[in-house]
C-alpha cells in the first residue's frame, strides 16, 4: 500500500492586526480539517504583517511573545490532531532575533524548529536588520508523518540547503515564504521573477527526488514608513512531486486552502530510475565551500 500523505497549505493575506490575522488562520485550518489532512503548513511570519518592508526598531517587540506563540500553536496542533508547520519571530536574547519555523506534533509537542539561514536585504525585504542567521544547521525534523526538511523563503534559492536536507534523510522539503512583486514593475519582469521562483524549487524536487511544498503569502501589504508603495505578495503556493511535477497550485491573488495527496513512496521509485545521489562525484566538490573560486 502506498504511503499517502494528505496535506493542506494555508495561503492567506494579513488582516488589520495580529489578532484578526490569527483568527482568519484558525478559521482556514478548521475548514482545511474537513479534508482530513495529516499535515498543515502555514506561510512565513503568518501571524502578522510582513514588517520587514521597512526598518523600525519598534518591530522587535513583535518577537517578545515567542514563548506564548509557541504555546498557542501547540494547542492548535493538539486540538486538530495535525502535524503543524508554523513560522514565528523569535527573541532569543536582547538584540538577538531569529526568523524561526516551529513544527508541532499531533499531540501538541514541539517536534523541532529551524532558524532561517539565508537572510536577504533588498528594498522592501530588509530582513538583515531584524534576523540573525540561523545556527541550528540543516537538520530534518522527525515527525509522525516523516522527516521534514524545513527551510524558509530566501533559503529557496540555494540548492546546497535542499541537498543537505536530502542527504540527511528528509522525506520532503517545505518552504514557508513571503515573496511578491512591486506594482510598478513591468509585467514581463513580474513573470520572470515568478517563474524563476517556481522553477528553482521544482529543481530542488528533481535534483533530490523529493516532494516540495511552498506556501506563500497573498495580498498587498503597505510600507508603514511610506517609502515604498508596498509589496503585492504573489501567492502561487504549490506542491511538486519528486520529478518536479505539479501536484497542486494556488492562484496569485486569492486566499486559498490548497489540499492534495502526496505519495511518499514515489520518491523511492523515482530515485531508482534517476539515481542522482548514487552518481554524485563527491571527491570533486571540495571547492563548493569557497565564496568564489578565483
Amino acid at each position: 500500500m502506498s504511503n499517502i500523505l494528505q496535506v493542506a497549505l494555508i495561503q492567506q493575506a494579513f488582516v488589520n492586526s495580529k489578532k484578526e490575522t490569527i483568527q482568519k488562520t484558525l478559521s482556514m485550518i478548521k475548514d482545511a480539517k474537513k479534508q482530513n489532512p495529516q499535515l498543515i503548513v502555514l506561510q512565513e511570519l503568518h501571524q502578522d504583517r510582513y514588517f520587514c518592508i521597512n526598518e523600525d526598531t519598534q518591530c522587535f517587540d513583535m518577537a517578545c511573545s515567542f514563548d506564548e506563540d509557541v504555546a498557542f500553536w501547540s494547542n492548535v496542533a493538539k486540538e486538530h490532531e495535525i502535524v503543524l508547520v508554523t513560522s514565528l519571530f523569535e527573541k532569543r536574547a536582547s538584540g538577538l532575533y531569529h526568523n524561526t519555523a516551529v513544527v508541532f506534533e499531533k499531540d501538541g509537542s514541539v517536534a523541532g524548529k529551524y532558524r532561517k539561514m539565508h537572510i536577504p536585504d533588498d528594498p522592501g525585504f530588509y530582513e538583515k536588520f531584524y534576523f540573525t542567521p540561523g545556527d541550528l544547521g540543516y537538520e530534518p525534523i522527525k515527525t509522525s508523518i516523516g522527516k521534514i526538511g524545513l527551510l524558509v523563503c530566501w533559503d529557496q534559492w540555494y540548492p546546497e540547503a535542499a541537498r543537505l536536507m536530502a542527504l540527511k534523510g528528509a522525506d520532503l522539503l517545505i518552504y514557508p515564504t513571503a515573496i511578491g512583486w512591486f506594482d510598478e514593475d513591468k509585467e514581463e519582469e513580474k513573470q520572470r521573477q515568478l517563474e524563476a521562483w517556481i522553477t528553482v524549487q521544482r529543481g530542488h524536487a528533481v535534483a533530490n527526488g523529493l516532494p516540495v511544498i511552498a506556501v506563500n503569502r497573498v495580498g498587498k501589504e503597505l510600507d508603514n514608513a511610506q517609502v515604498l508603495d508596498g509589496i503585492r505578495f504573489w501567492g502561487n503556493s504549490f506542491v511538486a512531486g519528486p520529478q518536479g511535477e505539479f501536484i497542486a497550485q494556488a492562484s496569485n491573488d486569492k486566499e486559498e486552502i490548497l489540499t492534495c495527496k502526496i505519495d511518499l513512496d514515489r520518491c523511492e521509485d523515482v530515485r531508482r530510475i534517476w539515481p542522482f545521489l548514487r552518481d554524485r562525484r563527491i571527491e570533486t566538490y571540495s571547492d563548493i565551500t569557497k565564496r568564489f573560486i578565483d
